[in-house]
């Protein structure tokens, strides 16, 4: 049995391998209506979401079984060891999806889990994000090699898991990150990077969008924290520090790199909202394939046995 909780313990074949399905998946998506039928997937969510939630419901649907969407707060894994309600749970479903607070969380999730558990995001990292962004510049470019996306903003859960794919993938990520969220800068994650020397850091945002053919940005403020009153300075303090790093028409005025986004969009903080929908935006095809990246996911670990 296979988890997806990082791409920690995926090689870089593994993963090759995963994008190239995800590819054919989204070619040929007839091919697998029937993939999941008598199956049926539990989504566990402590955060909220919408790419997550509907990419992995409407996966599941098309591909003919069913999901079960879980509210945290309504079920009784508060009330209990995560692992006791996990092992029961693992034994009514084919496979689990869980949107968590803490990596920890997760990780006690899959301790007793039964089935193969994915990672629909927590504050380390964000595979399932990180797979779609690579079926999109894949797509959009026709190839991987000798490609290079910047990634301005924070360093959060989201850049971990780009650090981690563009290193199994060879593929150039360039950070420009003046701020780390608490926790959130992982030293074997970064080796790996550095291992594979597809990782380098930029303090010039200019120079850094100019020589990339793909720029991606991401909230400068975790969603739970966003409308938290007691975040607020907090907030403010993070906003001044980076407006400067703004995508937006002026900073890539000399720039022909395309625009990634992971959603959901704060306009006028870390994009501007006439880049959101430019002709150089990709975000909403982005978004699209989480759907495929999905399909693969579930499809690769009840069926392909990685």
């Amino acid at each position: 049995m296979r988890d997806l909780l990082s791409w920690g313990n995926w090689s870089n074949d593994e993963i090759r391998a995963l994008l190239e399905f995800a590819v054919y998946v989204k070619a040929h998506r007839t091919y697998y209506n029937g993939a999941m039928l008598g199956r049926s997937l539990a989504m566990l969510f402590q955060k909220t979401s919408t790419r997550t939630r509907v990419s992995f419901e409407a996966a599941m649907t098309e591909m003919s079984g069913h999901a079960i969407y879980i509210d945290w707060m309504s079920s009784n894994f508060e009330l209990t060891e995560i692992p006791f309600e996990s092992k029961y749970l693992s034994r009514n479903v084919s496979i689990i999806a869980a949107r968590m607070k803490k990596h920890e969380d997760l990780q006690a999730i899959a301790e007793g889990s039964e089935v193969p558990v994915i990672n629909g995001c927590c504050n380390l990292f964000h595979p399932c994000q990180s797979l779609a962004d690579l079926l999109t510049v894949y797509l959009d470019a026709g190839s991987l090699e000798g490609v290079t996306i910047c990634y301005v903003g924070v360093h959060n859960n989201v850049v971990n898991s780009l650090i981690e794919i563009t290193a199994a993938l060879g593929v150039h990520l360039v950070l420009v990150t003046p701020l780390v969220n608490e926790g959130a800068y992982l030293e074997a994650v970064v080796e790996r990077g550095k291992a594979a020397k597809t990782l380098t850091w930029e303090k010039d945002v200019a120079h850094a969008v100019n020589h990339a053919q793909y720029v991606y940005t991401d909230t400068w403020v975790d969603m739970e924290f966003f409308h938290d009153p007691a975040f607020a300075q907090a907030k403010k303090e993070r906003i001044e520090l980076m407006l400067p790093y703004q995508l937006n028409h002026q900073l890539l005025q000399r720039s022909k790199a395309k625009v990634m986004h992971d959603m959901p969009i704060h306009p006028g903080y870390e994009i501007s909202r006439e880049l959101v929908n430019d002709p150089r935006s990709i975000i909403f095809n982005q978004a699209e394939n989480r759907l495929d990246a999905q399909k693969a996911v579930i499809v690769s670990l009840l069926e392909r046995g990685v």
